[in-house]
């Protein structure tokens, strides 16, 4: 599977405020690359904490006719996946409607009771390998790709993205960075989580695009 990390920051490096608010960081020269970069995959990834935060919709325009050119003619919208590891999607969740498909990976732990309702609100719940408490995101990546998802987005948060690179799946790293200054020991950043202390991801700057009033860094990511 390709993965593929897209994320918006702030100059200093910050997802959103120390409240976690959601904020515009960039215009709309970026959401038509987004839009290109989502239209592209098979599936978009977020946590559970940005569909608490933000109850995201992730789906494209349908009235856009690029639509179905960026998608190459495949029907429809690219499922959508939330790692939920203790089950706290809302049941009434935007992401959980009929739009497009949506998996939710949970860990062993999380009730059946607690499944049967989200199976019921719209969601397909995969149980995934991990500690008991917490999804395994490497055994996540291999269920979706049994599932027919050959190229996923990774829209965030900081934690899922950490963890993404953490567990040595990411592909590609998209970040836009927005002529703002946000601040705040406590605010999110692009990769949060436990943090690397002596090996590294590996970038490879691949190009740079100025688009609003901000720019686009795009890297591969290679081995250690």
């Amino acid at each position: 599977m390709h993965v593929v990390v897209n994320a918006a920051q702030s100059v200093d490096g910050k997802l959103a405020t120390r409240r976690r608010e959601q904020l515009r960081i960039s215009g709309t020269e970026d959401f038509d690359r987004v839009d290109r970069v989502r239209a592209a995959a098979d599936a978009v990834l977020v946590g559970v904490g940005t569909v608490i935060a933000d109850d995201p919709h992730l789906t494209l325009d349908e009235e856009d006719r690029r639509v179905e050119r960026l998608r190459n003619g495949r029907p429809g919208n690219p499922a959508r996946v939330v790692v939920d590891s203790t089950g706290r999607t809302p049941t009434d969740a935007r992401i959980l409607d009929d739009a497009a498909a949506t998996y939710l990976l949970v860990a062993a732990s999380t009730p059946a009771a607690r499944r049967e309702a989200l199976e019921a609100a719209g969601a397909e719940v995969v149980t995934v390998e991990g500690d008991g408490e917490h999804v395994d995101l490497g055994a996540g990546i291999g269920a979706l790709a049994e599932r027919g998802v050959d190229r996923l987005m990774v829209e965030g948060g900081g934690e899922i993205i950490y963890s993404c690179f953490d567990a040595g799946v990411v592909d590609e790293l998209h970040v836009y960075v927005g002529s703002m200054v946000i601040g705040g020991r406590d605010a999110p950043t692009l990769a949060d989580g436990e943090g690397f202390t002596e090996s590294f991801p590996r970038l490879d700057l691949t190009g740079t695009e100025r688009l609003d009033d901000g720019i686009v860094l795009s890297y591969e990511v290679g081995s250690d």
